[in-house]
């Protein structure tokens, strides 16, 4: 029968210290859930109108534009990318479902395509200008955040040369010519819930399946994790990375589409600084700027920290100036708290380690 060394003296302080790193650690982990409790139950108090039934579905319908651009984002940082151009995007598609809603002119006739065409016509878009931010990174070695700038102005200047500065002001379309319905995807409801909301949970469980059930899912965190690693392993790096930027440019293309149905008008300059509110979430939401750590829960739970925050803000009639100085400091504090997470992981494995390595020698005396 072998029996167990006794506890060294010098191992109950190291068992108490890692005790209360997991704590501290857990704590951490759980920090954007705890801070939309936080923003829930402070402006309830505040503000009656706050937690009213018409209130939540209004304001989790402007989450749902961020939380959509939130799991686009993800995915590319995710690989230790980042993809500035989503807010560009969020425009362009926006412009292209203007020009085809109004008519095409093809050979001296006009040509009015469905909205259903319109609006796969206006996804691919976003999707070639992800496909074009990935060719950027994956063939000539530029980096993601000098890409996608680039992309940003591209696309930006793009919507504006194809209308031109002006606004389509009106998306309704006509019955006649059979291109009615884009109003749908703003305004609609399905069993009393916004078309919008129902699109941000789709968009979330293919998310969560994409990443958790599937491949691909696993080869977006190794990439993260040590991208010259996972290409000895296997994996096909150019096309995981070439995938997720398509995969942010698709998700950017629908928040621009459900924008343009909401106001049932488009505007080149819709989506200016939108990037920055995804960014924001993904980091809110716990995932690493450097890759490799972050789910989609977390950057869903995110976007609805910044959305539950603007819009309580709003309600108790704030300036907007200090909404804006509000919403950066939650972001740098939540960049803060994603550091010291880390350094409380390094320092529990290495608490973790110097007992590992304590316990054999005192067997062996």
């Amino acid at each position: 029968m072998t029996v167990a060394p006794p506890m060294s003296v010098a191992d109950a302080p190291s068992q108490g210290a890692g005790r209360r790193l997991k704590a501290f650690n857990l704590v951490l982990e759980l920090r954007a859930f705890i801070a939309l409790i936080v923003i829930i139950v402070v402006f309830g108090l505040m503000s009656d109108a706050y937690l009213t039934w018409d209130n939540l579905v209004t304001m989790t319908k402007h989450v749902a534009i961020n939380a959509i651009l939130a799991i686009g984002m993800l995915m590319v940082i995710l690989t230790g990318g980042i993809d500035l151009s989503v807010g560009s995007i969020v425009g362009l598609a926006g412009i292209v479902a203007g020009v085809l809603l109004e008519g095409l002119t093809i050979g001296g006739s006009v040509l009015y395509l469905p909205v259903w065409g319109v609006i796969l016509c206006a996804l691919a878009v976003g999707t070639g200008v992800g496909a074009v931010n990935g060719a950027l990174v994956t063939r000539f070695n530029v980096a993601p955040f000098i890409a996608t700038l680039g992309t940003l102005y591209m696309a930006r200047g793009v919507a504006l040369l194809i209308s031109g500065g002006e606004t389509y002001p009106n998306l309704g379309g006509s019955p006649a010519l059979g291109n009615t319905g884009f109003d749908v995807l703003g305004t609609g409801k399905l069993a009393g819930i916004p078309v919008s909301i129902w699109l941000m949970v789709a968009f979330g469980i293919a998310a969560v399946f994409l990443t958790r059930r599937t491949p691909f899912g696993r080869w977006v965190y190794a990439l993260g994790g040590n991208a010259r690693a996972a290409e000895l392993s296997g994996v096909p790096v150019r096309r995981v990375t070439m995938r997720v930027y398509m995969i942010s440019g698709l998700c950017a293309a629908m928040a621009g589409l459900i924008i343009a149905s909401e106001l049932t008008s488009a505007a080149p300059q819709a989506g200016e600084t939108f990037e920055l509110n995804a960014i924001a979430a993904v980091v809110i939401g716990g995932a690493s700027l450097s890759g490799g750590r972050g789910a989609v829960r977390g950057a869903l739970i995110g976007a609805f920290v910044i959305g539950f925050l603007a819009d309580g803000l709003v309600i108790l009639g704030v300036s907007t100036f200090w909404q804006i100085v509000i919403k950066g400091a939650v972001i740098v504090l939540a960049v803060i708290l994603d550091q010291s997470q880390q350094k409380i992981q390094r320092r529990g494995a290495a608490i973790a380690a110097a007992a590992a390595t304590e316990r054999p020698a005192a067997a062996r005396a």
